[in-house]
C-alpha cells in the first residue's frame, strides 16, 4: 500500500525510508537547499530545506517522511527566513559574484535569485581568509565557503580518503585540510575525486578550467535553481 504525506496542500507518496525531501524531489516538488545532495547522508547543516511538519519546524533533509504528515514548504514565512540565511551566508565570506569563476554556475547564487535576495541586508564582514593554491590541479578559496561538508562527505563516503573536515568554532570556523602541513599539496587529494567537484559555491576549483563556458551558457542562465536540482537529482536516482 502506497503511504502519503502532503506538502502545501499536495499529496506526495513516499517510499519507507525516504526522508521528506526525498520524496519530495521524487513528486517534483522543489525545496531549497544547498548542503543536501542525493549521492551522500544527510548533514542538516544550511537549514535552507526547513519545512513546517504538522507545525513543527525540521529539517526536510534529514527528517523522515511519515504517513499523514501535513508538510509546508513554500510560505511567506519559511521563504523570507531563508533569504535570511542565504544574505548571511554572502556576509559571512566574501562572495563577489561578477569576478568569480563559478558565477552562473554556483548553487548559493542561484538560489539568492529563486529567492529574490535583491541585497546583503546584514553588514559585511570582510573577513581576509586564504587561498591555498598549492596543490598542482586544485585551489581552495575559503573566502567562498559555506560549510556545506559536502566536500568532506564526498572525500570520505566515496573517494575513501578524509581529505576535508571543518574545524574550529563560531568565527574562528574553517575548512580544515587533512595534511602534516594543512596544505593541499600535501594531502590524499586527486582532480579527478569527488570531493574536487562536489562545491556547491566557488570554494573549491580545478585550475585551467575557469570562465570556459560562455555567458548564457551556464548552468543557471536560462532555468532556475529549481528545475536545474529536480532534473539533476532525478537523473542521480535513475542512475543508481
Amino acid at each position: 500500500m502506497t503511504k502519503t504525506l502532503t506538502i502545501d496542500g499536495k499529496t506526495i507518496p513516499f517510499q519507507d525510508g525516504q526522508t521528506i525531501i526525498e520524496a519530495a524531489t521524487a513528486a517534483g516538488v522543489y525545496i531549497p537547499h544547498l548542503c543536501h545532495h542525493p549521492e551522500f547522508t544527510p548533514h542538516g547543516s544550511c537549514k535552507l530545506c526547513s519545512v513546517k511538519v504538522n507545525g513543527r519546524v525540521c529539517s526536510a533533509c534529514t527528517f523522515p517522511a511519515a504517513e499523514g504528515q501535513d508538510v509546508i514548504n513554500n510560505s511567506q514565512e519559511l521563504n523570507d527566513d531563508r533569504q535570511k540565511i542565504t544574505q548571511m551566508l554572502f556576509v559571512e565570506g566574501n562572495h563577489f559574484c561578477p569576478s568569480c569563476e563559478k558565477t552562473g554556475n554556483c548553487q548559493l547564487q542561484a538560489v539568492a535569485y529563486h529567492l529574490n535576495m535583491l541585497d546583503d541586508h546584514f553588514p559585511l564582514f570582510f573577513h581576509n581568509r586564504n587561498v591555498d593554491a598549492s596543490h598542482s590541479d586544485v585551489l581552495i578559496d575559503h573566502n567562498r565557503c559555506i560549510f556545506c561538508t559536502l566536500c568532506v562527505r564526498a572525500s570520505i563516503e566515496q573517494d575513501g580518503k578524509n581529505v576535508f573536515a571543518i574545524a574550529g568554532r563560531g568565527i574562528n570556523k574553517h575548512l580544515a585540510v587533512n595534511s602534516a602541513t594543512g596544505l593541499l599539496k600535501d594531502s590524499d587529494l586527486d582532480k579527478n575525486d569527488k570531493a574536487a567537484h562536489i562545491c556547491p559555491t566557488g570554494a573549491i576549483l580545478i585550475k585551467r578550467t575557469g570562465y570556459q563556458v560562455p555567458i548564457g551558457q551556464r548552468l543557471y542562465d536560462h532555468q532556475e535553481i529549481d528545475a536545474v536540482s529536480l532534473a539533476h537529482e532525478t537523473e542521480q536516482r535513475h542512475g543508481e
